[in-house]
């Protein structure tokens, strides 16, 4: 189990063939680098499978995995989201951030109060949104994730500024959901 905290970066598609390679959707910026990560785990951080080789096809890749498993245990696997530990993505550059450590970030509007946490970072096909829980609330509340209404990511002191957060309490959107 790897030691870092897990980036959720792909989903299992079931076995493809009968010769025990994996159909991979990849979730990544890069989606073929994917297989250059190492092996991939599940969300409790054991290892699903370790690449060999990958190849494009329509929405997937199909990979050769160095654990030779039947067809079965591959499709009984299908829908399984895939990980890989954060440590084996590139630094990000000075000015820039992987989403994920958005999470956890403390909440803060116009001064040094905590008034929540980011809990996740979303899209639901019209761009990015953070999810906010308010400290004393369960409910949670989304947030455009805008220049305009995240003014400040402090990845040093911990914190993300919403000087308008306000607003969103007040006429708060409703969650996104099917249509």
């Amino acid at each position: 189990m790897p030691a870092s905290k897990l980036i959720l970066s792909g989903r299992l598609k079931g076995a493809h063939g009968v010769r025990g390679d994996v159909r991979v959707a990849s979730f990544t910026d890069d989606p073929e680098a994917l297989f250059t990560y190492g092996p991939l785990y599940d969300v409790s951080g054991r290892v699903l499978l370790t690449p060999v080789k990958a190849r494009a096809a329509n929405d997937h890749f199909i990979v050769q995995p160095k654990e030779q498993l039947p067809k079965e245990h591959w499709d009984g696997l299908r829908g399984t989201d895939v990980y890989v530990p954060r440590e084996a993505f590139a630094a990000a550059d000075d000015d820039e951030f992987y989403a994920d450590d958005l999470i956890g970030l403390a909440v803060r509007e116009t001064g040094d109060e905590t008034v929540g946490e980011v809990i996740a970072v979303e899209d639901f096909g019209a761009g990015d949104l953070l999810e906010i829980r308010l400290t004393g609330q369960a409910a949670t509340l989304y947030v455009p994730f805008t220049e305009a209404d995240v003014t400040e990511i402090n990845l040093e002191e911990g914190f993300v500024r919403l000087p308008d957060l306000h607003l969103w309490r007040e006429n708060p959107p409703e969650k996104p959901g099917p249509s």
